[in-house]
């Protein structure tokens, strides 16, 4: 993939992430799509200059967007922009640094291009299939950790049953999460719920350039572009604790994924 597209989604990416932190911490509308959904009118203004920049860079791409009505003609489309406006609403709405700028381009259901632009932390993520990922410019390597006992997992507080483990703090992004284990700074991120493509897409790819290894939580790979725009959680992690991980997790996982959603 040519080193002038991954810069200009980047581009883009950071003139959205510039918009959202001018706006950030001043008086602006927000509101709760569903009870503890919240979203806010500059998620809505990030969203439509994605969807203009992007288009540009691509305009036979689809559109998949957390802020967009979805539309079933990207189903029928090799190509798909997958786009979280504000990744981590809560904590941009709580004046907190936790939040991101999350943009994919999936191609025949595998992500090819990623980017997360985290303004008020200073620093945006990139990676491109085959070619690494970096953050600033650095390259990226993921933890190497063997054992799951004593990993670092992003989390404010952690179960009993998983009291072997240790809490990192945490951002509200989940996507964030993800990229702490590209950088080496936790071993293990996991959810046990559905979630939608637009908080994994990027990250995932991210994390999986940096020699991560990532599936949803039942340790089955993430295809993108689905009907449902949806994943069964995510599992990202050193690859040699993956496994063990699954394994871990398999019963909570398997309750989780049939509850009501």
């Amino acid at each position: 993939m040519p080193e002038a597209l991954i810069d200009r989604v980047a581009a883009a990416a950071a003139e959205a992430g510039k918009l959202a932190l001018d706006r950030w911490e001043t008086d602006f509308r927000r509101w709760e799509k569903a009870p503890g959904s919240p979203v806010c009118e500059v998620d809505l203004a990030v969203d439509e200059l994605l969807k203009l920049r992007l288009k540009e860079i691509d305009p036979a791409a689809g559109w998949l967007s957390e802020e967009t009505a979805d539309n079933d003609a990207r189903l029928g489309l090799s190509r798909v922009w997958v786009v979280d406006p504000i990744d981590g609403t809560r904590d941009y709405l709580r004046g907190r640094p936790g939040w991101c700028i999350s943009v994919a381009l999936v191609e025949d259901h595998q992500v090819v291009l990623g980017v997360l632009d985290a303004p008020a932390r200073g620093e945006q993520w990139r990676a491109v299939a085959g070619g690494g990922a970096t953050r600033n410019g650095l390259v990226l390597r993921a933890s190497m950790r063997t054992a799951l006992p004593g990993a670092r997992v992003p989390a404010d507080t952690l179960p009993k049953i998983d009291e072997d483990l240790i809490a990192v703090p945490r951002a509200n992004s989940i996507a964030l999460r993800i990229a702490m284990v590209a950088a080496d700074k936790a071993d293990l991120c996991a959810s046990l719920r559905w979630g939608n493509e637009w908080d994994l897409a990027a990250a995932a790819l991210i994390a999986e350039e940096a020699g991560a290894t990532v599936t949803d939580a039942l340790g089955v790979p993430i295809r993108y572009n689905g009907s449902a725009a949806e994943a069964f959680g995510v599992l990202a992690s050193a690859p040699a604790i993956h496994t063990a991980a699954v394994a871990r997790l398999a019963e909570r996982a398997s309750a989780a994924s049939i509850q009501p959603r």
